[in-house]
């Protein structure tokens, strides 16, 4: 990483969801990145030919807490790994603030919980190939690579992040692209990894191609957190290779409103400009988004900038995980406190991906009530308890 220049840093922008300063992206560059011109940081392979990847370079940004300086001595899994970008966002913030704790790790990494698995989910046994599994009858997860721009530190796949292959890529998804080939019942093919949009624009148009070329395969869809960490990376060349294929969907990873910057509403903005249906997947993160002010404000943010709320996930019982994870209650007090509040556009899915490979199973809060005399006894978001008649001519 470049040397620190003594400019300093002036207040941004205000997060409108939020309310936070965000600081001003050029001084930061011109501070911690001397002699980075706003071309360069603009540049998707810039971003990742600098990103942070050790204790040093992020010392040079924040004042690390204890049990953050531990885990980058002793840590040994998930890799560290923060674009400049992104890390803009951690500048003034405490070891306690959400967007840092997703991405900087503490020693709590260490302790492994109960239930807590490398694999909770079960993928390694539905893996027909390398890089594809196979869990539901119509649809399959095609893991293109493992690699990420920056890492989340709850990440269901650390297992594999960061892993080197020897061989030729190609020959290793040719082989998956083939299985999805001999197998008619898949129409639904997920691109996710790692981040598939750390991959290069060449890459990116073989793996569509290739797959819309298959018959049977309906529909294609992109899991990704670039809009997020790396906005630089929604270009005009990546969206004409995108908009190439139809229909291609893209379920995009947030966590909190404060990474609604300008950078990542252009970026979405410029995807759904193109045609591009846009969902969002967040994970439920204590002390990072387990309020519903919080959740609300990320949802609001999101729909003004065409991206739906998908899917809210329960943390998976990944090792290492039990500081972020909430109790279940916790997520159906969210979507209680969402329900009759906002918008239906607003509230996601709540669901439980399944250890062991059981799939996702949605959870909602208990408004059901039960059967009276040929009527449905329902509680509305108020509490309030309504009947509908059952009943059928």
């Amino acid at each position: 990483m470049s040397t620190i220049a003594e400019v300093p840093i002036s207040s941004g922008q205000i997060n409108g969801a939020t309310g936070r300063t965000v600081v001003n992206a050029d001084d930061f560059r011109k501070r911690y990145f001397k002699g980075t011109t706003k071309k360069q940081w603009n540049d998707w392979r810039w971003q990742l030919a600098n990103i942070l990847r050790s204790r040093e370079d992020v010392e040079k940004i924040v004042k690390l807490s204890e049990s953050e300086a531990c885990a980058f001595e002793t840590c040994s899994g998930l890799p560290f790994a923060v674009t400049p970008y992104y890390a803009s966002l951690l500048t003034g913030t405490s070891s306690c603030d959400a967007v840092r704790r997703t991405v900087i790790p503490t020693h709590m990494e260490m302790i492994k919980g109960r239930g807590e698995a490398d694999d909770p989910l079960g993928e390694d046994s539905c893996s027909p190939v390398d890089g594809l599994v196979h869990r539901y009858p119509d649809r399959v997860l095609f893991l293109v690579t493992e690699h990420c721009s920056t890492y989340c530190r709850y990440c269901t796949r650390s297992r594999k992040m960061g892993e080197i292959h020897s061989g030729n890529i190609k020959e290793r998804w040719q082989k998956a692209i083939d299985y999805i080939k001999a197998t008619p019942q898949v129409r639904d093919v997920l691109i996710s990894g790692g981040d598939p949009l750390v991959l290069p624009d060449a890459s990116i148009k073989w793996l569509l191609e290739s797959l819309s070329a298959i018959e049977h395969v309906e529909m294609i869809r992109i899991g990704t957190k670039a809009p997020v960490v790396l906005p630089q990376r929604i270009t005009k060349s990546l969206i004409k290779i995108l908009k190439s294929v139809r229909p291609l969907f893209m379920s995009i990873h947030f966590t909190h409103p404060d990474e609604l910057t300008a950078e990542t509403v252009q970026a979405c903005n410029m995807l759904a400009d193109a045609g591009i249906p846009l969902g969002s997947q967040t994970v439920l993160l204590k002390g990072v988004n387990d309020s519903v002010d919080t959740l609300k404000g990320l949802y609001h943010g999101l729909l003004k900038v065409r991206v739906r709320p998908y899917y809210l996930y329960q943390c998976d019982p990944i090792s290492g995980s039990g500081h972020f994870r909430t109790k279940v209650e916790t997520g159906l007090n969210m979507i209680k406190g969402l329900r009759g509040h906002t918008t239906g556009y607003a509230i996601p899915n709540y669901v439980i991906d399944a250890p062991g490979g059981g799939g996702k199973i949605p959870l909602i809060p208990d408004y059901f009530q039960g059967k009276s005399e040929g009527q449905i006894m329902l509680k509305n978001y108020q509490g309030n308890t309504y009947l509908y008649p059952d009943e059928v001519l």
